[in-house]
């Protein structure tokens, strides 16, 4: 009876087939509760209904099944804990339990099942320590338990059969140094231990495996070098040992495991330069060094990597020219080397990959032009060539690149026109010579008629209000709070057009007040398109056709501003950063009778809005929601792991998640964030939105990243939810389950498959980031690194 689209419950009548041995009903639509009466049916053998809508607890009388030898259950909405009497079916050897939401700890009883082979209960709500009982599997070949809260360490005897070729552990709180048994078993084929707390010597910790085809270790606390073992492992495909505390060098050794087609050691403390040897790995589709202390040049060898697809090298102290090879990479599609000291020209054999569709150079010391070639790289969606010290014009040939989303070139000594496409108007270009064009903060390109002295005239207008921006930005920053104060007790009752002002603008200088005051008619309602409790926004478009976003901030009756606070924070945290997924500020005006910050403006409002009114809701179908979520882990994780000292945002809320026309998402409201000082203690007062807030902070106001990260949990669950996800939380903390089909917004139709298992690996590390303890929340770079890859 399986894969027929069968509805409705299981009929309990079928107890009355005692004569059964085979059961099979699954991959149907059937629902309700698994009927006490199966247990009734002595001689089965074979037992499966996975893939249904099977809710309830699993009956306890299916203990009673001793010549059972497979049990399936998996993918229901199975509740409770798993049975002891489970124990005494002595015949099982297949039991799968997982893709419920199965809770309470793994019954020690189930040590009794000599026979099993495979036990899978994986992606549950298990708790505790995996029993030690589970060395008594002699037989098992297949150990799956990821994606549970499962505390403690591995069993001393958890590879005691000699047979186990695939073990899962991943995405729990497991603990402590890896067991002799699991290094000494040489049978393992597929490995998983990534996320945990696992420590120990790396180098010491794991043996070689013949047989091994794909290790993850990513996100524990290992230490030490890489071991020369690793390319002993002939058959090894993916090796993965990114976010722990490696140091040390790359071994040349690992040239040896030619079958390699996976190798990620981001994010440690990897030193000395990339092996030569990586040559003879042609095998390699994907290879991740980045954020590690690798030195010297980029090897000319990896030029003959020619499957690789992704290559990031970022964060690190490379040198010296790209290599002309790294143009044999046909199939690469990523190419990331930003963030280190390369320097020469661009080499125009980038132009060669033709698959690229990403391509960050950003932050190191190219010099030259830009290759004009660079406009065949027809699929490039990317292009981040700035903080370098390129020259020269960009390219004309750069107006074909009509695929091209998102570009920065800023920070460069870039002069003439900018591409009239839609990518390089909203383009970031500031701080280069003299670009013009039809684009926000630049002069329009005159002819080549005009004379020198008009020449010099328009640069210095285009330079003036961006190249002095930042200069001005943070000197009026410290003085113009202090200079209102000095002025307030000698200037009262002046007009408008004597108070002081302090106006700092990259848009239209100092016309930009004027401009804003006409624009909104003196701040009229008609064009209010928010209020908060230190202000109001307002939509105003400037006569360059412009649209911004203001935030005027409440006047106090003494010229103060309500939130002054806020509007100095927000100053001092938007004018040191600058991310595609962040609200760029453009600029900000002391006055006073009005003090108001000018943003970008973002025309499809709040992601809150969005959610709350139903048509907006639809539109916002699966594919556009995990952008937005993609987006805002791009942000927190730039704020917390790419800005010195790290920002924490601290209200983190749909409220204050803005969307563009694309459905992209940008952060914004940083009026409560706060600069961490690595060496002080941080605390601070209570400052958030209720139901966003992270739970220490009802003990202690100490702030720090994981805050922002239980926010960011709440606000992924809302997202796929439609609204506010408080009963969610609140059933967490009584351990009660929340069926799947309840999570997702009923607005929205079905997600495919693909988009259904991206959902689920969210919703799952959603629930991660909002545990009670901020300790076992995965920082933001973990997240990065398991939801954007």
């Amino acid at each position: 009876m399986d894969t027929n689209s069968l509805t409705g419950p299981i009929p309990a009548t079928l107890g009355n087939l005692t004569n059964l041995t085979v059961l099979f009903m699954f991959d149907n639509q059937l629902s309700g509760p698994i009927p006490q009466e199966i247990g009734n049916l002595k001689n089965l053998n074979q037992l499966s209904f996975q893939t249904n809508q099977l809710s309830g607890l699993i009956p306890k009388s299916l203990g009673g099944l001793t010549s059972l030898t497979l049990l399936h259950l998996y993918h229901n909405y199975l509740s409770g804990p798993i049975p002891p009497e489970l124990g005494n079916m002595k015949s099982l050897d297949d039991l799968e339990l997982s893709e419920n939401n199965l809770n309470g700890t793994i019954p020690a009883s189930l040590g009794k099942l000599s026979n099993l082979e495979l036990l899978f209960l994986r992606n549950n709500q298990l708790s505790g320590t995996i029993p030690p009982e589970i060395s008594n599997f002699t037989k098992l070949t297949m150990l799956q338990l990821d994606t549970n809260q499962l505390t403690g360490q591995l069993p001393q005897g958890i590879c005691s059969s000699k047979y186990l070729e695939r073990l899962s552990v991943n995405n729990n709180l497991l603990v402590g140094p890896i067991p002799k048994s699991l290094r000494d078993c040489t049978s393992i084929v597929r490995l998983r231990l990534e996320y945990n707390q696992f420590i120990g010597n790396i180098s010491e910790a794991f043996g070689v495996y013949p047989d091994l085809d794909f290790i993850d270790l990513r996100g524990n606390k290992f230490h030490g070098e890489l071991s020369t073992n690793w390319g002993r492992c002939s058959q090894l495909a993916t090796l993965r040992i990114a976010s722990n505390n490696l140091t040390g060098t790359i071994p040349p050794e690992l040239g040896h495991a030619t079958k390699l087609q996976a190798f990620d050691v981001s994010s440690n403390r990897l030193e000395g330069e990339i092996p030569k040897e990586f040559g003879n790995l042609t095998s390699l589709g994907r290879v991740d060094l980045s954020n590690n202390q690798l030195s010297d040049a980029i090897p000319t060898e990896l030029g003959s990597l020619t499957n690789l697809g992704y290559l990031d090298l970022s964060r690190n102290r490379l040198n010296q020219s790209i290599p002309a090879t790294i143009g044999n990479l046909r199939r690469l599609n990523f190419l990331n080397l930003s963030n280190n000291q390369l320097s020469g020209r661009i080499p125009v054999e980038i132009s060669r990959l033709i698959a690229l569709s990403q391509l960050d150079l950003s932050y190191n010391l190219f010099s030259g032009d830009i290759p004009s070639q660079l406009s065949n790289l027809q699929d490039m969606i990317l292009l981040n060539i700035s903080y370098n010290s390129l020259t020269g014009e960009i390219p004309t040939t750069f107006n074909k690149l009509r695929g091209l989303q998102d570009v920065d070139l800023s920070n460069n000594k870039l002069v003439g026109p900018v591409p009239n496409t839609e990518a390089f108007q909203e383009a970031n270009l500031e701080d280069n010579m003299g670009l013009c064009g039809n684009v926000t903060g630049l002069q329009l390109c005159g002819s080549s008629s005009k004379h020198d002295s008009g020449k010099s005239a328009k640069i210095l207008k285009i330079i003036l209000p961006i190249v002095g921006a930042a200069a001005l930005l943070c000197a009026s920053f410290f003085t113009f709070f202090y200079c209102r104060t000095r002025k307030r007790s000698s200037k009262k009752g002046s007009d408008v057009g004597t108070e002081e002002l302090v106006l700092i603008s990259v848009i239209d200088g100092k016309t930009m007040y004027e401009e804003i005051i006409q624009a909104t008619e003196s701040f009229d309602e008609t064009y209010c398109i928010g209020k908060g409790g230190s202000g109001s926004v307002y939509k105003a478009e400037l006569s360059s056709g412009n649209m911004v976003a203001v935030k005027k901030f409440h006047s106090l009756h003494h010229g103060d501003i309500v939130g002054q606070k806020e509007f100095q924070n927000e100053i001092r945290a938007l004018t040191e950063i600058r991310h595609r997924n962040i609200v760029k500020l453009h600029g900000f005006c002391s006055h006073a009778r009005h003090s108001f910050l000018v943003y970008e403006f973002l025309p499809r409002g709040s992601l809150a809005n969005n959610l709350k009114d139903d048509e907006a809701a639809r539109k916002l179908d699966w594919d556009k929601r995990l952008n937005v979520i993609q987006g805002v882990i791009r942000a927190l994780s730039y704020l917390h792991h790419g800005c010195t000292p790290p920002i924490v945002h601290r209200d983190l809320s749909s409220n204050n998640i803005l969307l563009d026309w694309y459905f992209e998402a940008h952060v914004s409201d940083f009026g409560t964030a706060k600069l961490l000082n690595r060496e002080s203690s941080n605390w601070t007062s209570l400052a958030g939105t209720y139901g966003y807030l992270a739970p220490e902070l009802a003990y202690t106001m100490k702030v720090t990243e994981k805050c922002d990260v239980y926010s960011f949990g709440v606000l992924a669950l809302e997202v796929i939810k439609g609204s506010h996800p408080g009963d969610i939380l609140s059933s967490m903390s009584t351990n009660d389950e929340t069926a799947l089909n309840n999570m997702l917004d009923q607005r929205v139709s079905a997600p495919s498959p693909e988009g259904q298992e991206k959902l689920v690996a969210v919703i799952n590390m959603a629930f991660s980031c909002i545990r009670a303890d901020p300790h076992f929340r995965p920082s933001m770079q973990i997240v990065s690194q398991i939801l954007l890859n």
